[in-house]
């Protein structure tokens, strides 16, 4: 009996979930979108999340930071931050909101926390995230800069009042 592609692949992903592996997941992030169906690579994030909400409770209770500097707790905080825009995605502004100022303060990262700052304060705000994609954030600096998160701003957030 031979191995699949896809039973290495599995092998792989469950040898890095062990090893609590966040970085290493993500660099299998291609081929498991191009190797599974969708219920599969759901669970493949599903694993990256819980990994990542153990680090964060681990961090928290020995009141540290994550140092992005680090590949681990980039690839942990990335996590994060996409959790965080999901429920922002889903309209739930309120959990996006906390989520944020959590973020805001996990990292010893200036610019990272600043932008978490304005995260919060929009979500706080009630402004949508269409809304904040258009009108506050500058998407082609981000991009110019690589960032993985939003990190500038085309106007201040404390404009908006709803």
């Amino acid at each position: 009996m031979s191995i699949t592609k896809q039973d290495s692949l599995k092998e792989k992903i469950l040898h890095l979930v062990h090893k609590g592996d966040i970085a290493g997941l993500y660099m299998l992030e291609q081929e498991v979108s191009e190797s599974f169906d969708e219920a599969n690579v759901i669970n493949y994030y599903k694993n990256i999340l819980d990994l990542a909400l153990e680090k964060l409770t681990d961090t928290l209770e020995a009141k540290t930071q994550f140092d992005l500097s680090d590949v681990q707790s980039f690839a942990t905080i990335r996590a994060l931050y996409e959790y965080a825009m999901e429920h922002y995605h889903a309209g739930k502004l309120e959990d996006a909101s906390a989520l944020f100022e959590i973020l805001s303060g996990i990292t010893s990262d200036t610019k990272f926390s600043t932008a978490m700052q304005k995260h919060t304060q929009a979500a706080r705000s009630g402004i949508e995230l269409d809304s904040f994609l258009e009108e506050y954030a500058d998407m082609e600096a981000v991009q110019k800069e690589g960032n993985f998160y939003i990190s500038a701003f085309a106007k201040e957030i404390k404009e908006a009042n709803k």
